[in-house]
């Protein structure tokens, strides 16, 4: 979660393509970004782990905590657009269609309190971390092309042995 506008500005920046992003809608509030795990998709999300990501944006919006029946909106993180002119912390979408929104009836302080009680304060490099994550998967890409290029000489090889076979 971004503690304040430039916090959230880096959590834009350099956000995973696996992150899913959660904001008080027409509100100014935190951003609250959800990690989803390889293969997972927007609709894998839990009903109960939307509700806690919902709580937490609008506890820590000032505007949206004293509201009810607040719209958080949530999309993936790649569908975020950011251009030059935009204040630090403001975001626009590629594809208005991809996001999403649940609705916040009024802050229930037992959501709020369960996840204040496991929360951690660190202060990740969010470049370095999302650099590490790209180039593991740069890695596993050059991993998974080098075994298709040995299977696909195996099977060159399997042919040509094939085939003097059936001349001699």
């Amino acid at each position: 979660m971004g503690f304040d506008k430039f916090e959230n500005e880096e959590l834009i920046k350099w956000g995973w393509p696996e992150d899913v992003w959660f904001h008080v809608d027409q509100v100014s509030s935190a951003h609250v970004y959800l990690r989803l795990k390889e293969g997972q998709t927007i609709n894998d999300i839990p009903s109960a782990v939307l509700e806690d990501a919902a709580q937490l944006v609008k506890a820590n919006s000032i505007t949206g905590n004293k509201m009810n029946d607040v719209d958080i909106v949530y999309t993936m993180w790649s569908n975020l657009k950011k251009t030059d002119a935009m204040e630090p912390g403001q975001v626009a979408f590629h594809k208005e269609n991809e996001v999403f929104k649940i609705r916040v009836a009024k802050r229930i302080n037992e959501i709020v309190n369960r996840l204040e009680k496991t929360k951690k304060v660190e202060n990740p490099d969010f470049r370095a971390e999302r650099e590490a994550r790209d180039a593991r998967e740069r890695e596993d890409k050059k991993r998974i092309q080098k075994e298709l290029k040995a299977k696909q000489k195996e099977e060159e090889k399997r042919k040509r042995e094939e085939a003097e076979l059936r001349y001699e």
